[in-house]
């Protein structure tokens, strides 16, 4: 069997496997199927991983008076479940979850993904947007040489950014 894990309850091997951020620190449990079961792990909203935690010293107290405003959620509601109750939760709360999105992620704003496609567009939008501002101030200095040489890169840039046939 390649799976050589083995449940931190029973020592059975181990079919599941939860991961927790606590306090900045990773902290990871392997359960059986069966003492999965029992602690209700198949049912992701019934049960806690800080509960399930075996060797981590967690201190279950919330840090500060954080409670949103709106819902009534608690940092001990969030350390329990993982989980926020409402959107404004991360208005009131969000400092219990931003300093273990920075040790996660390059950053603590989502800032999604794009396709290259649209990347490349809006490259080619912002370089078109940029020689028109510059077109219009050359005509307006009067620099004709500089305004003909906008023009033609608009051109360029238009001819670049035009869908081809199949697209």
């Amino acid at each position: 069997m390649a799976n050589s894990l083995k449940c931190d309850l029973c020592s059975k091997p181990a079919t599941v496997h939860l991961t927790q951020i606590v306090n900045n620190k990773i902290h990871k449990v392997d359960l059986c199927e069966a003492c999965a079961q029992a602690k209700g792990v198949t049912d992701p909203s019934g049960f806690s991983l800080a509960d399930l935690l075996l060797k981590a010293s967690l201190n279950p107290e919330p840090v500060g008076d954080g409670r949103c405003e709106a819902c009534g959620f608690t940092q001990q509601d969030f350390k329990k479940t993982g989980r926020f109750g409402c959107p404004e939760c991360y208005q009131y709360l969000g400092g219990v979850i931003e300093p273990m999105l920075e040790t996660m992620h390059k950053g603590i704003a989502h800032t999604g993904k794009v396709p290259k496609v649209a990347l490349e567009r809006r490259s080619l939008y912002e370089r078109l947007t940029q020689l028109e501002t510059e077109l219009d101030a050359a005509i307006k200095a009067e620099r004709y040489e500089d305004a003909a040489r906008f023009r033609d890169e608009i051109h360029q840039v238009r001819t670049a950014a035009a869908p081809k046939k199949g697209d």
